[in-house]
């Protein structure tokens, strides 16, 4: 099958389609067609070798894939050859092919194309298993979104504004700080020339934010508990502000707040399905009704990995960015 392998760490150039053996079918999973993958931060990491943990070489990127099922394993139930899903997998999305294990996959609702699809089950997870089932937000809550205009942040600010939050997000420029508003953020703020702690305490009358959802890590983690509301809850999903910070821990102690640190791939399959279960029963209601849409920047074809790469580098893309791996895939297939 056509797969794009990462065989060497390096720049984007290291991204070459090719040629690899098709993945086999297992027990308790189903084989999914592709058409579509979506760009995370992760495969960058992956890709320059920094990822946390490591990850052996050869290896197929791509932790989110859209498409058709078209094999199943004998025990598994509840699936049909020729569903319409999206997935959220182990990596492998940059391919024709993949085997994912039947509990992380969920059903494309009829208004979303099936390459479309491929820009949903990360973010929602990601929002669902954080926002929702770590950080208990609750209806009301003032949530404090970095990031905004990214694919995680752009679904954390409609699942916040489906739920009657107040809504704050950082972003870099007057495009992207519209962008953010234009989906629900009540106040974006321009962390280029605005002091996101400032703005907070000012607005909400020296309360703060109640749950904050932060990809920076170290560079923000004191300025966050400075904007944390009492009782609040910092949950930090990203590092790319430093992976190390000395923690201001009389502040926190006495604002009541916590501080979760979470990732999502080196989950055990078990947690991710139950994370899956709570996205199908919380979010994706709100996806078939159109209340929530998955939002896309730009799409790129499998051959042009490296160039969806480097766009996303460059720091220029609001919401997600798609690889469509069937470049004759019919958007709106039935299978």
């Amino acid at each position: 099958m056509r797969a794009v392998e990462l065989l060497c760490n390096g720049n984007p150039d290291v991204l070459k389609l090719g040629q690899v053996a098709a993945p086999a079918l297992t027990p308790g999973s189903v084989m999914i067609e592709v058409y579509a993958t979506a760009l995370n931060h992760a495969d960058l990491l992956q890709r320059r070798g920094t990822y946390g943990g490591g990850i052996s070489l050869p290896t197929i990127l791509g932790i989110e894939c859209s498409g058709v099922i078209v094999d199943i394993a004998s025990d598994v139930k509840g699936w049909n050859i020729g569903d319409r899903v999206c997935a959220l997998i182990n990596g492998g999305g940059y391919a024709e092919r993949v085997c994912v294990p039947a509990g992380l996959v969920l059903p494309v609702p009829a208004s979303i194309d099936l390459v479309t699809a491929a820009a949903l089950p990360e973010a929602a997870c990601t929002v669902w298993s954080n926002v929702i089932d770590i950080a208990r937000f609750t209806p009301g809550d003032t949530l404090l979104v970095h990031g905004g205009a990214g694919g995680i942040g752009s679904f954390a600010i409609q699942v916040g504004r489906v739920r009657g939050a107040r809504i704050f997000a950082t972003a870099g420029g007057h495009k992207k700080m519209e962008y953010c508003r234009s989906i629900g953020a009540d106040r974006p703020i321009d962390y280029r020339n605005e002091d996101f702690v400032s703005v907070i305490m000012d607005e909400t009358g020296h309360r703060g934010a109640d749950v904050i959802l932060d990809n920076m890590g170290g560079l923000y983690l004191n300025r966050n508990i400075d904007a944390m509301a009492h009782d609040g809850r910092i949950v930090m999903i990203g590092l790319q502000g430093g992976r190390e910070a000395k923690i201001h821990l009389g502040e926190m102690m006495g604002k009541r707040g916590s501080l979760f640190t979470t990732s999502l791939r080196d989950r055990p399959v078990e947690d991710k399905a139950r994370i899956v279960s709570g996205v199908l029963n919380d979010i994706w209601p709100d996806i078939e009704t159109g209340r929530i849409h998955p939002m896309i920047d730009r799409e790129f074809p499998l051959s042009d990995a490296a160039g969806a790469h480097s766009y996303m580098e460059s720091g220029q893309h609001v919401g997600k960015i798609i690889l469509r791996v069937r470049g004759d895939a019919d958007r709106n297939a039935k299978g």
